[in-house]
């Protein structure tokens, strides 16, 4: 059962690796909440490396592509690289250790802390996404957010089923969001709480507290309630 554990929430699993500029960290690692230390140093290695003829850098570790549109009343705080294309609205808090990909949405109101968003993700309206990776053309609806530290303040598990075989999965962290493999679909104003990890293709509905695994290509309809999606 193990090797099959391992398989199902791998990064390899549930990410495509080409539509990252983390694709050089997330590659040394099994699991994706592995990286969440080690986001803040790969973005200041890998900024050094961007060529200024097609980034600015405004600050101290904020590396942001010219064709980004950034609103005046969004802020940035590095360290923080920022893909081309993509949308900075109104009111954005991006405060640091953020890895933003190409062709994003980070909306008005939305807060990034210590995050790797794959490239076309949209995170429009009035979400908290921390201590998190979002995968390839995922989107969380309004309201949505990543709760990334437990109430009791313990360490974080990844608890899930397999094939009528229950796990638990140690991950040795105070702080962890939400894993959103690609194409990943959250409905308004749900909450994923810590340790969740979404396959690719599934979608959430809206209004859910989500907790651990919910399997690729699946419907999360309640807790006891994830249907396979048909073909």
């Amino acid at each position: 059962m193990g090797e099959k554990i391992i398989n199902e929430i791998t990064i390899r699993e549930i990410y495509s690796l080409d539509n990252t500029m983390a694709k050089d960290l997330l590659e040394k690692y099994t699991y994706p909440w592995e990286v969440l230390p080690y986001i803040k140093d790969f973005i200041i290695e890998l900024g050094k490396t961007l060529d200024l003829n097609e980034y600015n850098n405004p600050s101290e570790n904020v590396w942001i592509h010219k064709s980004v549109k950034v609103y005046e009343t969004a802020t940035v705080i590095g360290p923080v690289i920022i893909g081309e294309k993509t949308e900075i609205r109104p009111g954005a808090f991006i405060r640091g250790n953020a890895l933003v990909g190409k062709e994003c949405v980070i909306g008005n109101s939305t807060e990034l802390k210590n995050v790797i968003i794959f490239n076309n993700v949209q995170v429009p309206h009035y979400n908290y996404v921390g201590d998190s990776v979002l995968g390839y053309k995922s989107h969380m609806g309004a309201g949505s957010i990543t709760s990334n530290v437990k109430s009791d303040k313990t360490l974080v598990h990844v608890k899930g089923e397999i094939d009528g075989e229950k796990f638990d999965i140690a991950t040795g962290l105070k702080k962890f969001g939400a894993m959103l493999g690609d194409y990943v679909e959250v409905g308004c104003n749900s909450v994923l709480n810590p340790g969740t990890v979404i396959g690719s293709h599934s979608n959430i509905y809206p209004l859910s507290p989500v907790r651990g695994y919910v399997p690729g290509s699946s419907i999360f309809k309640n807790q006891s309630t994830i249907v396979k999606k048909e073909d």
